[in-house]
């Protein structure tokens, strides 16, 4: 159950409609997710987010989109966050991610996440070769 209701008519802000009409040209879609919607409730907070992710994910930089979309899956997972594993996983696919490259990723993240835990709960010594303040 959400902690907040979405405003019954966001666009009828100035503050919001323009952020809705940067994310529908920025994606090029009419689809306003429920994320978007939500967050619509305080316009600071919606206009901060939404130039962060574009900034972040809808911008071009040396990561592909579609790795940048897998990360965000990943991370997703360990927070917990249903929405996201959700709305991200669907990105992924639409960038062209297989069902192959799926069933992958998702072994990296279970393997990472019980090497994780036994590194933590073993308290393992970070080698000198990997210490990257030794680099420096």
């Amino acid at each position: 159950m959400s902690t907040v209701a979405p405003p019954s008519d966001p666009e009828s802000n100035p503050r919001v409609k323009a952020v809705f009409d940067d994310i529908r040209a920025t994606r090029k879609s009419d689809f306003i997710n429920n994320m978007w919607l939500w967050l619509a409730f305080d316009p600071g907070l919606l206009e901060r987010t939404w130039a962060e992710v574009k900034a972040v994910m809808a911008t071009p930089s040396p990561l592909d989109p579609l790795v940048k979309e897998m990360l965000y899956i990943a991370v997703s997972v360990s927070n917990g966050c249903g929405y996201c594993i959700h709305s991200h996983t669907a990105a992924a696919k639409a960038k062209g991610m297989s069902e192959a490259e799926h069933a992958d990723l998702l072994r990296v993240i279970s393997l990472a996440a019980k090497t994780n835990q036994l590194a933590t709960a073993l308290q393992v010594p970070v080698d000198a070769a990997f210490d990257a303040a030794a680099e420096r």
